[in-house]
């Protein structure tokens, strides 16, 4: 299906009207006070959060567009570029726009001349974005005729063009609309408190015998601790109790296991955040998700946060 031609939005056409020849614009680098200018460029699978960044940026006080053309960037940027007024700026480019697509590593190549540019590539798993298109009610963009599943991986397909030269990914699988929030503002938020660790990190727990996070970059197996399981007085306590997280630490196994892994991954940290790499979700497993998984998990989660970091902790077996 080729999407109907596109209007271009009453808030783009103000900023893309044609400057005044007599008076030719300047281009500037940076701001008054000295930062550079950027333009971030949203883009990913429908359902992943597109709107919700978008609004956070317009909340950040980035001049935000939704629903500019591809072909109309380049110039978008230039006049971004020369603006007085306007010294950060973002837009939505997603699948609304077709087969031009094709097109968008040329034109981000063209864009990047005028402008520093970051794209920023949304993405979730098929079952999340399933799960938001039902609780809207809303058509998938793709969906004439076609299960949204099969709709989500034909956009995957169209998209590929652009997230192959996306520099940061971000999975919103796991984010609620304030999650998703905090990321971005922790990621852009202009000139205050910038940190060589600007970098989520979640720390999630779950059971083997539910298989492993998707979503994981690194995994930890700690069947090897004893199982509180089976303690009576602990089986239907969970990792966060007192009692259970006492008798999990006693180990010397245990103390030594978080010191190496919090010794690796002060390591290895610095240089996910070097390569780019704004999230990371590290899965720690034993076999319920219920006792040690969670203990360490909480644990972990309390070493890197006085590290430094910004660190949560995730249950996803955990008894409710």
């Amino acid at each position: 299906m080729i999407p109907a031609p596109r209007k271009v939005p009453a808030k783009a056409k103000k900023l893309l009207a044609k400057p005044d020849k007599r008076r030719p614009a300047k281009k500037r680098t940076q701001s008054d006070d000295g930062e550079p200018r950027e333009l971030v460029i949203l883009t990913g699978l429908s359902g992943a959060g597109k709107a919700s960044a978008l609004k956070t940026f317009e909340d950040l006080g980035f001049y935000s567009v939704d629903n500019l053309p591809l072909e109309l960037i380049p110039r978008f940027a230039d006049l971004v570029a020369k603006s007085a007024e306007i010294t950060h700026a973002a837009l939505v480019v997603d699948v609304r726009e077709g087969s031009r697509l094709e097109r968008f590593p040329l034109i981000l190549a063209k864009v990047r001349k005028v402008l520093p540019t970051r794209v920023v590539f949304l993405e979730a798993t098929e079952d999340a974005i399933v799960r938001r298109f039902s609780e809207t009610r809303r058509p998938h963009p793709l969906g004439r005729g076609e299960t949204v599943i099969a709709s989500i991986r034909a956009e995957r397909k169209r998209l590929d063009p652009i997230r192959n030269v996306a520099d940061i990914l971000l999975d919103t699988s796991r984010f609620n609309v304030h999650e998703l929030r905090t990321h971005i503002n922790a990621q852009f938020t202009r000139g205050i408190g910038k940190s060589d660790r600007n970098l989520t990190i979640s720390v999630t727990s779950f059971g083997f015998k539910n298989g492993i996070p998707t979503d994981a970059d690194l995994v930890f197996d700690v069947r090897f601790l004893p199982n509180p399981h089976f303690i009576p007085e602990f089986r239907n306590l969970t990792g966060k109790h007192p009692k259970v997280a006492k008798y999990v630490r006693q180990f010397p196994q245990t103390r030594e296991f978080l010191d190496k892994v919090t010794e690796m991954l002060t390591f290895l940290l610095p240089h996910y955040i070097h390569e780019g790499k704004s999230y990371l979700t590290i899965g720690i497993g034993c076999t319920g998700g219920q006792h040690r998984s969670v203990m360490i998990a909480e644990e972990l989660k309390k070493r890197l946060s006085a590290a430094g970091y910004r660190a949560k902790s995730a249950h996803r077996d955990m008894p409710r």
